[in-house]
């Protein structure tokens, strides 16, 4: 039987009397799922009827996000760091959003690739809902996540990358590396986390909100696999050593809902991508 997307009446008054009542988000979607309905719709929904009661305010209503002065620097087309000169390709104001190129030599990526080959496991996204690391259909990847420790390369790039981001080393998560093979894709989505969504809270608490992107290619992809951003219009081309940054957090703390983006599906060959989330204290 097909899962349901979709509420009728009755499950609409049940869902807002459940959060009304501050029951537990995993027994609310407990009981959706085993009512059929689609996992990933309950945990969207669920998220999104909790976040209302706690703003009082639909995101049509919210005050529109204010752009000020972006966290990358550059000079013409080109971001300094202390060991390679990065190039700007293209870039946007409103939402922040840069291509790069240059940000990771040809034996580079190789490496990168090399080291996270054997580490890879099934991606999982973080429940809204309920705080738990679920495998979804929505993103069919494989990953792995790179500590630093003692090795010289992810030293360095990490430190190259806290230039190209401008922002400290120590907010920084540990590069995540994603394979994609052909038909493999990730869905559109936000990088940041929804505060108002209680499955959020302990990430929230590691190092504060996600407030910058950069993902970086590590292959030239055979045919398409290309990051996108829905509400732009806009579709990135991978290129092996290139990159996409974008930002998505203001001062005042607003979130740029307009950097919703996604990874296409891989049509031949493979995809890897390496991805630094950029937090806005310091990431533990």
């Amino acid at each position: 039987m097909e899962k349901y997307k979709h509420m009728p009446d009755e499950w609409d008054r049940w869902l807002d009397a459940s959060v009304d009542r501050d029951c537990r988000p995993a027994d609310i979607l407990a009981a959706m799922v085993a009512a059929n309905y689609d996992p990933a719709y309950a945990e969207q929904v669920i998220g999104e009827r909790i976040a209302r009661r706690r703003t009082g305010l639909p995101a049509a209503e919210r005050a529109p996000y204010r752009y000020g002065t972006p966290r990358i620097r550059h000079q013409g087309n080109l971001i300094r760091t202390g060991d390679r000169d990065v190039r700007v390709v293209m870039r946007l104001d409103q939402p922040v959003v840069a291509v790069l190129d240059n940000v990771l030599s040809d034996d580079e990526c190789d490496a990168v690739v090399a080291l996270a080959r054997d580490r890879l496991a099934p991606s999982a996204t973080l429940s809204p809902a309920t705080g738990e690391n679920q495998v979804r259909d929505t993103r069919t990847s494989r990953g792995a996540f790179l500590p630093e420790g003692d090795n010289a390369l992810l030293r360095r790039l990490n430190r190259r990358i806290a230039q190209i981001t401008n922002t400290p080393v120590e907010h920084g998560e540990a590069l995540h590396v994603l394979h994609y093979g052909v038909g493999a894709e990730y869905k559109p989505h936000p990088d940041y986390f929804d505060p108002n969504s209680p499955g959020f809270a302990a990430t929230l608490r590691r190092g504060g909100q996600r407030i910058a992107t950069l993902i970086v290619y590590l292959n030239d992809v055979e045919d398409a696999g290309d990051t996108v951003f829905p509400k732009l219009g806009l579709s990135v081309v991978p290129k092996k050593g290139a990159a996409v940054y974008f930002e998505y957090m203001n001062e005042e703390g607003q979130l740029d809902e307009a950097t919703l983006h996604g990874g296409a599906p891989v049509g031949a060959g493979e995809k890897w991508v390496l991805t630094k989330w950029v937090r806005q204290d310091v990431f533990r």
